[in-house]
């Protein structure tokens, strides 16, 4: 199978939905990008390492590095592959030296891992073809859309509209099958969701009040 080496591009937050963030990877010797949805605590735990913050105790993949170190063992790497649903998962890849073993796990906890371990991090030619886009090719083409139109792309589809609020029902259990369905990174972004919706709700009831 044709597999793909990632470089760990950075973090982007969404301005828009609070408590959003996503990981940015990129094909080395190429310019395709894969984003990946995380939490904010997976979001905090990457932008530590990566700002080379120190803890005053270990976090929990820091606990993991020193555990593994303490042990004898070592990721040797980390490969994303994205499940039926569309969620994004992660293989660590450990060795003992001697045996190698694989280990499921979420991609935002992988690659919070691979940082910290150095281990390089690799997907297939399916998830990259699949997720992945060029930024250059993206402009381009939201550029020669503009020049036929003569518009800008919100005003070619004047009947596109923006999705109706949902309600604090809704999100709950929207949430729920998120989190039975282990897509945590969309469970996260639909609690943060939630929280700014009963925020807003409190606020205007206490100017009623």
């Amino acid at each position: 199978m044709e597999r793909y080496k990632l470089e760990l591009v950075g973090i982007t937050y969404n301005q828009i939905e609070s408590g959003v963030y996503a990981v940015i990877l990129k094909e080395v010797g190429g310019q395709r990008r894969i984003p990946i949805i995380i939490g904010y605590p997976e979001a905090q735990a990457i932008e530590c390492k990566l700002q080379d913050v120190v803890t005053p105790r270990p976090l929990t993949h820091d606990m993991m590095i020193n555990f593994m170190q303490e042990f004898g063992i070592r990721l040797q790497e980390i490969e994303i592959r994205r499940l039926p649903s569309g969620v994004f998962a992660a293989d660590l890849i450990f060795t003992d030296g001697t045996t190698i073993h694989t280990v499921d796990s979420r991609s935002s906890d992988a690659i919070a891992l691979a940082i910290r371990a150095d281990a390089p991090i690799y997907t297939s030619a399916e998830v990259l073809e699949e997720a992945g886009f060029c930024p250059e090719e993206k402009e381009t083409e939201e550029k020669q859309s503009r020049q036929r139109t003569g518009r800008p792309d919100f005003a070619a589809s004047p009947r596109k509209q923006k999705p109706a609020p949902r309600t604090a029902e809704e999100l709950r259990e929207l949430m729920q099958k998120a989190a039975e369905n282990e897509n945590y990174e969309e469970a996260a972004r639909l609690k943060a969701e939630l929280d700014a919706l009963e925020q807003e709700e409190d606020t205007d009831a206490n100017e009623v009040v």
